[in-house]
């Protein structure tokens, strides 16, 4: 009897181990790789407007457009390079300026906004937040040039309050404040298109401003915090979210259109900190489960996936049919924006965690180990490095390359 009983439970016991293998199995499988087919929701004529709407804005908004494809204007600007000013100085400057009036417009993690000269890199006016800061500002014709940031919370910056946020509007002339508008902390770098003002905060909410006065014209809800920009492209709004999901919403009402979820792993999904990019007729985003990930940008479906082998926190570029990205496994990679195969891998020294960014062909991207990389964005290739930078390094006008460096902003010329 006593065998029998035996038998029965180990029978059971086989069962159920069987059972959990063939479900790790299913998810392992899951959670693979998936290529893309280049007919599926894949339009290659289909790229990001310029979004200068004035000669005077050179570089508007993190990543250059709205659609974030971190391809700036065609410029003859390439490498190799000579220093020809440094400014700053013991602040961590996180996010790369904008460009206008001849001026740089950054923020850097102590909640400080100021400006420097294009030419000299001599600082102009500085207006401070008193609040901890991680964002690019954007700048705006209004008003004979208007300068758009966020803010996270209070002093001390080690204070996690999740509500308590701050959008600022600025004159690029003093650094005057326009107005100001209370939202849940913030580290979206603004987008400006038209009459709005599109960013999001900790709290999950995506806002859409009336640029002119702050006001809420719409909010809409993720199901977990929103920390990339949201990406808008058409009369769609993109995001990324901390609920693993991708969302989209009408850019007029902000009524919701469609939510994907990255692959499902055994442990849950990965989140998206990365910000979206917008071109080809997809999204393209990264995780913090290691993949690159491609979307249909009307439907929300899936099209392609493919790991890193670490957390892709920076937004893909999307240049000439390949997407960009670089990886916490060291390695800065090009896909194939159609199918997601990998064109050329570059191993760097040091995880990366900001956006590469393209400029006349070559492709600039930085290492959290102080070292900036200039491929040719074609092939790979080295064409240049430098030794500073940590995160999205690189802006640039017809004349100057400015790379930004942990605490120091760099212009250069080409030799």
């Amino acid at each position: 009897m006593n065998r029998k009983r035996a038998a029965l439970v180990l029978g059971v016991l086989l069962l159920i181990v069987a059972a959990l293998l063939a479900f790790v199995l299913y998810k392992y499988r899951q959670g693979g790789d998936h290529r893309g087919s280049p007919t599926v929701e894949y339009v290659p004529t289909e790229t990001a407007p310029p979004p200068v709407a004035t000669p005077k804005i050179v570089w508007p908004t993190f990543g250059y457009d709205p659609e974030h494809t971190h391809v700036g204007p065609d410029v003859p600007v390439r490498p190799p390079f000579r220093r020809i000013w440094t400014a700053g100085g013991a602040t961590l400057l996180e996010f790369p300026p904008a460009i206008a009036y001849g001026r740089l417009y950054l923020a850097d993690g102590g909640g400080r906004v100021w400006s420097a000269s294009t030419k000299t890199g001599a600082r102009g006016w500085t207006y401070d937040a008193h609040r901890c800061q991680a964002a690019s500002p954007a700048v705006d014709d209004m008003q004979h040039g208007t300068i758009f940031e966020v803010f996270l919370n209070r002093r001390p910056c080690r204070a996690k309050r999740a509500g308590d946020g701050e959008v600022i509007a600025l004159s690029v002339g003093t650094g005057k404040l326009r107005w100001s508008r209370h939202i849940g902390a913030s580290e979206t770098s603004p987008v400006v298109i038209g009459t709005r003002l599109y960013v999001g905060d900790w709290l999950g909410n995506v806002y859409a401003l009336d640029k002119r006065s702050g006001r809420i014209a719409w909010k809409a809800h993720t199901g977990g915090a929103v920390k990339g920009a949201v990406t808008v492209s058409g009369n769609r709004v993109y995001t990324g979210s901390y609920d693993g999901h991708l969302y989209a919403f009408n850019a007029s009402t902000g009524r919701r259109l469609w939510r994907s979820g990255g692959d499902p792993r055994l442990l849950g999904t990965g989140r998206f900190y990365s910000t979206p990019a917008a071109s080809y007729g997809r999204v393209y985003i990264g995780s913090t489960d290691g993949k690159v990930y491609s979307f249909g940008a009307a439907t929300g479906k899936r099209i392609w996936s493919h790991s890193t082998g670490g957390y892709v926190y920076g937004s893909p570029a999307v240049w000439r049919q390949l997407v960009l990205a670089g990886s916490y496994s060291h390695t800065f990679y090009a896909f194939n924006a159609a199918t997601g195969d990998t064109v050329w891998s570059f191993h760097a020294n040091g995880p990366i965690s900001g956006s590469g960014t393209v400029i006349n062909g070559v492709v600039y991207f930085a290492t959290l180990k102080g070292r900036t990389y200039a491929l040719a964005a074609r092939t790979g290739r080295l064409l240049w490095s430098f030794n500073d930078g940590r995160y999205t390094p690189i802006v640039a006008d017809k004349e100057h390359l400015y790379l930004v460096g942990y605490a120091k902003l760099y212009g250069f010329a080409p030799r």
